[in-house]
């Protein structure tokens, strides 16, 4: 048997299980997202703590050490690229920043392949093994630094070398490439203490933003504006007609037929003067009532939504007014704002969308990309 209401009704009961079945699914993706960033930058914590090189890593290879030197990292598949054209790269940095979008196995307009080989990452230098020789990066003499964001090329500028050139590598190994390097890099100049510091503190931020479970619903919490086909902005737009219409009508200021009369009557020639005030006379005092006093009771659109700025009514005191942004929003946010798929899943502050959205992305690069950008922010 279906469960019912006080009233008889079991659209309250099913509203709320759709509610509770897309929290539950969206909190779930969400989850997983936060949790492999985590994984990840755990991961490489340990990595960087533990990042060491051996003398015996470089048995059997074509590639004489100095007394000191290490072979930290190897990969026998790799492509030695230059630049047709002289570029000013970066100065290295030991930023570690994730990943934008995944790498595409394509070579950059402008660069051209011109060996492949074995990469070598050791204390001292970067160094390429190929078929036609051996090409060194010395970290001491490096100039300039680059990470293709879309591809699996790094070039490099060095002291002793005009034209740029670099590495392309298989894309399942760049992200681990471009890490190890930056570490190799930091110990040339005794800063391994900077990529921890930075490592920890990109781990307690990601640590604030893990999702929370949100509040289950309730079938008292549904309103009538489910019942509608297309919920609440169908209600919404019929407001609005139901308040433009009048106004409309107001505005075009339709002719007294009274008025019209007395024209008709003032057109007409008389036959005598004592007759023309006779039919004059009585239309004149009431027929062109000023639509004015009409005008002064209609209630204005913009005065009913300066509370919030046109922030639709909700009881979590959001609006459009500007304010303080909102990081971690209620749980029944999206109950009466009209929620972005994967909405908890967004790592920002809360915005609108030029569609009518809300998107928990605010502040980052690709807000609200589905949802044609940002309108605006939403504050408290």
């Amino acid at each position: 048997m279906a469960k019912t209401d006080s009233t008889g009704s079991t659209w309250r009961y099913r509203w709320a299980r759709r509610q509770n079945v897309r929290r539950v699914s969206t909190f779930r993706g969400a989850e997983a997202a936060w949790r492999r960033r985590d994984d990840e930058l755990r991961r490489l914590r340990a990595l960087a703590a533990d990042f060491e090189g051996s003398a015996a890593a470089g048995a059997g290879l074509p590639l004489e050490l100095a007394g000191d030197e290490v072979v930290l990292w190897a990969l026998p598949a790799a492509q030695l690229v230059e630049v047709r054209h002289t570029t000013v790269l970066p100065a290295p940095d030991l930023t570690i920043a994730p990943p934008s979008a995944p790498l595409r196995p394509r070579r950059p307009d402008g660069v051209r392949v011109t060996d492949a080989g074995m990469a070598v990452i050791t204390s001292r230098r970067l160094v390429l093994l190929g078929g036609r020789g051996r090409r060194d990066w010395a970290y001491g003499r490096m100039t300039g630094l680059a990470h293709d964001p879309a591809a699996p090329v790094t070039l490099i500028q060095v002291l002793d070398r005009r034209r740029t050139s670099g590495l392309m590598l298989p894309t399942d190994a760049a992200a681990d490439f471009r890490f190890k390097l930056t570490l190799a890099f930091a110990d040339a100049i005794e800063q391994r203490p900077a990529v921890l510091a930075q490592l920890d503190e990109l781990i307690a931020e990601h640590a604030q933003l893990k999702p929370f479970r949100p509040a289950a619903a309730t079938p008292a919490q549904a309103r009538l504006s489910a019942l509608v086909p297309g919920g609440r902005r169908s209600v919404a737009v019929a407001a609005a007609v139901a308040l433009l219409v009048p106004a409309a009508l107001i505005e075009s200021d339709p002719s007294d037929p009274t008025g019209g009369a007395e024209v008709a009557v003032a057109a007409t020639p008389a036959p005598t003067p004592s007759v023309v005030p006779a039919l004059v006379r009585p239309a004149a005092p009431p027929p062109r009532t000023s639509p004015k006093p009409t005008k002064a009771p209609r209630p204005s659109p913009t005065t009913t939504r300066d509370p919030r700025c046109g922030a639709p009514t909700n009881p979590l005191g959001y609006d459009f007014c500007g304010g303080t942004r909102i990081r971690r929003p209620a749980a029944e946010v999206c109950d009466w704002f009209d929620c972005v798929p994967q909405f908890w899943a967004g790592r920002g502050y809360l915005v609108q969308c030029r569609d009518g959205s809300v998107s928990l992305t605010g502040g980052r690069s690709n807000a609200c990309a589905d949802h044609r950008g940002v309108r605006r922010t939403v504050t408290k």
